[in-house]
């Protein structure tokens, strides 16, 4: 307990005053002052020092601006057990400024302003971070635009964060040549960063591949305001509700407007680059909410480096692999040949109808008169892994690294990649190699007696397999599987697994198909790893659906990175999502019970997750029915942009184990009317549990809620009767700040009623759905739903909501996996 309390405990009260003075000098001279851990307001003077541990009953900040919008301090990174040096916008707790991005530190360690003017931040007594200047600071400042001043004897500015940004732009700050804005590395793409500078004059968005390839300029940028004629780009600064690009007198010259709402005075706006390569804008109100401009830089969604895997082409948020590198499954499987020793290369002909996203900025490499000495080139130069040839021209573009392509029908370019001669090659017409078919068929026909002794050594082993003592049939069994097939994901060991998890300590949560545990691998790579139960599949049929599930890559899906297979166990690895499932934000609220998700978050998430069901049900090369949507199974990655988890599970199941999982709690409400009746089961009955998912979307609660009047507690029921009436603001969570002429509500609330009719032959495809919600295709006022579906659901809803799994049984309820499903639709998981 501090001792600045101990004056006022009756136990001193006996005690003659005199000595009462002394002791209280003494303990001055031992402890710290009491007011060491109480914040400081707009300023600090020397000496002072503070770590996070010293200053947690404040959440690690020391500093606040006078008006406390802004503080000064300490924040955990993802590890949780290392800490940033930021400035942070307190009430939306936005980062907007760091310090030691790439040195965190422990919750010990120390902010020091010492009495000689010298400010660091020390890790283990070392200094990890320092303004660097070699002037003596008097003083420290938080302004209230979020500035981090050090002042000089004179009050002069020495050093300030304005100068030095990370990845985020505040309102009045200046962006000057000479600067760059740098976004937090993508994990998911070898830890890839993007940046913005000013460049000749015109400011652009770079990634950080070895040699920089360009992907947007604001010299090319269709949505600028031109105010004037003057000089090339000096600086630029967000003023109000726009972006201003002056010349070096301060003449305006472009604008960039990013929101129709101006700035007010108790806001601010913030430009943020983020790991996806995107320069998004931030609304930070005082009073809480941080709102997002619908408008990005760039604006196509396909227009930085790696919307989509490397050599994959995107095409409005969908990826998939080129025709002439299906057959390698987009794996070029090379990464540099320089240095490589003896290693053959060929370039591959891509594909028809492939762009790329540097081609519109950077220079061509060398005019050439035809595509063959454009090849030659490239063959020629070993950091060569791509060329793009203008066919009218004569403009050939080598690159160093290729990122995503862009799905371009108009597309003038011929596209060659780099590959290895051993490894199979497209079917483009610049991958056919004659030479090689004699070779080619002669490792098939191998290839094929092989495979045929393989299967008969396992048919002689499948007779004597009761004979083998358990131990060694698992052993066996482990030995003449094939080691991989064809597209496999990475496969773990159970011991990989379990170590990454740290012996499945952090469970991130539990559903019908096993339980999740947060896992990191070695090299930092963090996972969300999923523990099947009831997996009837031996360990080849495993590996074989395993195989079809994560050759699946879209965006709004979360991938699937490796398995294992191994004895009894049957584990998933995943991309792990920060922000968790959807669940634990649309039913979460502030402690003023206000809601932790804008409309506008919640449209993007809708939106999202019908993106991935379409591509499951329409685009990739075996239909998926899902059979489980519901708001676990929608995740939530750092830009809250929504991937739709547990896909093509079901087929993995026993018909037992698929059987429970409809019973469990916190599912049957969104499982459609065919379920319980006996009906096939199709695509059309995601439909109507994606319905389900967006009306609790819309309405922040539960489709059924005990709690509430009779005629609220069955969500579906009431609104209807609200459409009915023409009271459509009455199904939006209440507590939602929205425009009531935003046509997206009333499009989402149409959308949701349409998708849960009984009748599946009206629900629409997701396709459409998707067309709906982007306001590509009308959306008529749907029919009234019977009173029969609601109140046969509201019981099946109380069902659900009971403490529990398995407390009810349905009427025979449809399994993905059984033989009467399969025979009508085939359609459950992937095949």
């Amino acid at each position: 307990m501090k001792f600045c309390i101990l004056a006022n405990m009756g136990f001193f009260h006996f005690i003659d005053s005199l000595i009462l003075q002394i002791l209280i000098i003494l303990l001055l001279l031992i402890f710290k002052p009491c007011d060491a851990s109480i914040q400081k307001i707009g300023s600090i003077t020397k000496p002072f020092e503070a770590s996070q541990m010293g200053y947690i009953d404040n959440d690690g900040l020391f500093l606040l601006s006078n008006d406390s919008n802004f503080a000064l301090g300490f924040k955990p990174t993802k590890e949780v057990t290392s800490f940033l040096l930021v400035i942070i916008h307190k009430v939306t707790s936005t980062v907007v400024w760091t310090a030691n991005r790439a040195s965190p530190v422990q919750n010990s360690d120390s902010f020091v302003f010492n009495s000689a003017g010298l400010v660091t931040l020390q890790s283990r007594g070392k200094s990890v971070w320092g303004p660097g200047s070699k002037n003596p600071v008097s003083s420290i400042q938080l302004l209230n635009s979020g500035n981090l001043a050090l002042l000089g004897g004179d009050g002069a500015v020495i050093w300030q964060s304005f100068d030095h940004p990370t990845n985020t732009l505040l309102s009045t700050q200046e962006f000057l040549d000479g600067m760059r804005l740098v976004s937090d590395p993508d994990p998911s793409s070898n830890n890839l960063t993007y940046f913005l500078e000013i460049v000749s004059g015109d400011m652009v968005l770079r990634s950080g591949y070895r040699t920089p390839q360009t992907y947007w300029s604001m010299g090319r940028e269709s949505r600028k305001i031109i105010n004037a004629d003057g000089g090339p780009i000096s600086l630029s600064k967000i003023e109000l509700n726009s972006w201003k690009f002056y010349d070096e007198n301060k003449t305006l010259l472009w604008q960039f407007v990013f929101s129709s709402i101006p700035n007010n005075v108790n806001s601010t706006w913030a430009a943020v680059l983020g790991s996806d390569g995107f320069i998004s804008f931030f609304n930070l109100e005082t009073g809480g909410t941080k709102t997002e401009s619908p408008l990005k830089i760039p604006s196509d969604p396909c227009g930085t480096p790696e919307p989509c895997d490397a050599y994959e082409a995107c095409s409005s948020n969908k990826c998939q692999c080129p025709s002439g590198l299906v057959s390698r499954s987009c794996n070029t499987g090379i990464s540099s040949p320089c240095g490589s020793g003896n290693q053959s290369v060929q370039l591959v002909y891509a594909g028809d109808g492939l762009g790329y996203f540097s081609l519109g900025f950077e220079s061509p490499s060398l005019q050439s008169s035809n595509l063959n000495g454009c090849q030659t080139s490239c063959a020629r130069n070993c950091s060569c892994l791509g060329l793009f040839f203008d066919n009218s021209s004569g403009s050939c573009y080598l690159f160093d690294r290729i990122g995503s392509f862009i799905s371009d029908p108009t597309s003038k370019f011929s596209v060659y990649v780099k590959v290895s001669e051993n490894e199979s090659v497209g079917n483009g017409n610049g991958g056919k190699n004659n030479a090689h078919l004699p070779i080619i068929i002669t490792i098939a026909v191998v290839t094929v007696l092989i495979i045929a002794a393989m299967v008969y050594g396992g048919y002689r082993y499948h007779l004597k397999k009761k004979e083998t003592p358990p131990i060694l049939q698992e052993t066996s069994e482990e030995d003449n599987f094939l080691e991989s097939l064809s597209g496999m994901p990475l496969r773990y060991s159970y011991k990989n697994l379990q170590d990454a998890t740290n012996n499945f300590s952090v469970k991130l949560g539990q559903g019908g198909f096993g339980s999740v545990y947060q896992g990191e691998l070695p090299d930092g790579t963090r996972l969300a790893v999923k523990k099947l139960e009831g997996v009837g599949q031996g360990k080849k049929e495993f590996r074989a659906e395993v195989s079809i599930i994560g050759s699946i890559h879209h965006v709004h899906l979360v991938r699937l990175r490796g398995f294992c297979a191994e004895g009894s166990h049957r584990l998933l690895a995943y991309e792990f999502m920060p922000n968790n499932s959807l669940d634990k934000w649309i039913f979460k609220r502030t402690k003023d019970n206000k809601p932790v998700l804008d409309w506008e978050t919640r449209f993007k998430i809708a939106v999202g997750t019908a993106k991935g069901l379409a591509y499951l049900h329409e685009d990739c090369d075996v239909k998926i029915v899902h059979c489980d949507i519901k708001p676990e199974n929608v995740l939530l990655d750092e830009q809250f942009e929504a991937k739709v988890s547990d896909f093509g599970l079901a087929k993995l199941m026993t018909r037992e184990q698929s059987h429970v999982f409809t019973t469990l709690r916190g599912t049957r409400g969104y499982l459609a009317p065919e379920w319980i009746t006996n009906y096939a089961i199709s695509e059309k009955s995601d439909v109507y549990s994606y319905g389900m998912v967006l009306l609790e979307i819309i309405g922040g609660r539960k489709n059924y809620d005990p709690g509430m009047s009779s005629e609220k507690s069955h969500f579906p029921a009431y609104a209807f009767k609200m459409v009915e009436e023409g009271k459509l603001g009455e199904i939006l969570d209440s507590s939602l700040k929205y425009d009531p002429n935003d046509e997206s509500v009333h499009t989402a609330i149409k959308v949701a009623l349409w998708c849960i009719q009984e009748d599946m032959a009206i629900r629409p495809p997701m396709t459409k759905v998707v067309q709906m919600l982007e306001g590509v295709s009308q959306v008529p006022l749907p029919p009234t739903s019977s009173l029969t579906g609601a109140r046969l659901f509201s019981g099946f809803f109380r069902l659900s909501s009971e403490e529990g799994t398995g407390t009810g049984t349905s009427s025979g309820p449809s399994d993905c996996n059984s033989d009467a499903y399969l025979s009508a639709v085939r359609l459950s998981g992937p095949r």
